[in-house]
């Protein structure tokens, strides 16, 4: 049996501020200003107390009062500081590359309920913070190593508007729409609420939108793109005769969308059918299907769960392509920062110029694919995923495969597999699974299931 147990640097009980997307919390309690400055003096340190950030946020409520925060942290430790305003994160990715900044930061808890928020930072290429990284802001943060400057090496404070309009005019300028196409986009009041509609008309879409008024408080629906929150936009594409409807996470770096019919597009179908589209090898991560090995051109590299973790790779292996199940996808010919908004664009494309959405995703192999949550509190998961790969080795005779660069990943011998793995950004033990055979599905996701009930 091959034995992977190669484990991922940036381990959930190596670091206690940040996950697999930044640092994540509730307001009040994990997430406070006091946290956001010494962020900002941490970071700060980290540039060596010279340089400049981008600063940008999405729509919650807390968010401004954060970016004080941090900003105030940044000038105090001498770095300049560049503010951009309520913008989707991947504007923060390409504003960082673009204005030649030293990090950029951005004020979000993605799909998370108003209640939450977060940082997350970028590197001066528009790549997310890699785990070594975070671990040694961590280390500055913990010693509290930061230094304040004198009062006449204070950092400079500006505002810069235009970068928002040339992102624009980029994105456009990377599709071939079909003039006319009937989108239907809902933004859940997030930070693509502006900017992802203004795109699609100049890119010559006809366009509707749904919860594209910015609101912090999520009034419409919830900012996870799931088909749960998503049945206005389903039933919406249907009644207006649609060609596509697209949803975006609270941040806008994600992208799910809605066919023709009004239903919710596979997440892992999606993918494959747009890592199709590119010739060469495509990055992807453990929880991705067996749908993607049968359609990329090139290879297929997995990494673990993280944008960054897929970044990383897209670089090493010089790949035309990655993303995530979950909508998260990187396009290296633009911006090594997770775009939603010209993940729909290039979706559009697709549509514009092959036809139903429906009927090019029925091209992909499809397999039964279960996805479970089970609650599960921070220190449960660390206690829960210690003995994991013994645990679940007990429970199945036909294992193939153990991969365990982030989770628990087994192949069986009959291609069926699952991932347990803890979720970096929530209180839940993930269980992602898929076999060729339903009732096998179901019988691995029972047996995963109350092997993690037993031991939390």
């Amino acid at each position: 049996m091959p034995i992977n147990s190669e484990h991922n640097g940036g381990s959930m009980a190596a670091k206690k501020l940040f996950g697999t997307s930044g640092i994540r919390g509730l307001i009040g309690s994990e997430v406070t200003c006091e946290l956001a400055l010494n962020v900002g003096k941490s970071l700060a340190y980290y540039l060596g107390n010279e340089g400049s950030v981008v600063i940008g946020y999405d729509t919650r409520t807390t968010n401004k009062m954060l970016d004080q925060a941090i900003c105030a942290g940044l000038l105090e430790s001498g770095v300049d500081v560049i503010k951009i305003g309520m913008v989707p994160t991947p504007l923060v990715g390409y504003a960082t590359e673009k204005l030649d900044a030293d990090a950029g930061i951005m004020l979000t808890a993605s799909h998370n309920p108003s209640p939450y928020n977060g940082i997350k930072l970028w590197n001066k290429n528009g790549m997310a913070y890699t785990s070594e990284q975070e671990a040694k802001i961590e280390e500055i943060y913990a010693e509290k190593s930061y230094i304040s400057v004198s009062w006449d090496k204070i950092g400079k404070l500006s505002v810069n508007e235009q970068i928002k309009g040339q992102y624009v005019d980029d994105l456009v300028n990377m599709v071939d729409i079909k003039e006319g196409l009937k989108v239907v986009i809902d933004c859940a009041s997030g930070a693509g609420s502006e900017i992802s509609p203004l795109v699609f008309r100049k890119a010559g879409c006809e366009v509707t939108t749904l919860n594209s008024q910015p609101d912090g408080f999520f009034p419409g629906r919830n900012p996870e793109p799931n088909a749960e929150n998503l049945q206005n936009l389903m039933k919406t594409v249907v009644a207006i005769g649609a060609d596509l409807g697209i949803a975006h996470d609270g941040d806008a770096d994600r992208m799910i969308t809605v066919d023709e019919n009004g239903n919710i597009s596979p997440f892992d179908s999606l993918l494959a059918l747009i890592s199709k589209e590119f010739d060469g090898d495509v990055v992807t991560t453990v929880d991705a299907g067996l749908c993607m090995d049968e359609s990329v051109k090139g290879k297929v590299f997995r990494t673990p769960v993280g944008d960054v973790n897929v970044a990383e790779v897209i670089i090493e292996k010089n790949a035309a392509f990655g993303g995530e199940p979950s909508g998260t996808w990187l396009h290296p010919d633009f911006c090594m920062c997770p775009d939603g908004i010209l993940s729909g664009l290039r979706m559009a494309e697709l549509v514009s110029k092959k036809g139903k959405l429906s009927d090019l995703l029925d091209e992909i192999p499809s397999y039964p694919n279960i996805r479970e949550k089970i609650t599960c509190s921070k220190e449960a998961k660390i206690r829960v995923m210690e003995n994991m790969e013994e645990l679940l080795k007990s429970e199945f005779d036909d294992i193939s495969e153990i991969n365990s660069i982030d989770g628990v990943r087994l192949t069986f011998t009959d291609d069926s597999w699952v991932l347990v793995r803890p979720s970096g950004t929530e209180d839940y033990v993930r269980i992602t699974l898929e076999s060729r055979d339903a009732q096998r599905a179901e019988e691995i996701k029972e047996t995963c299931v109350k092997v993690i009930n037993e031991n939390l």
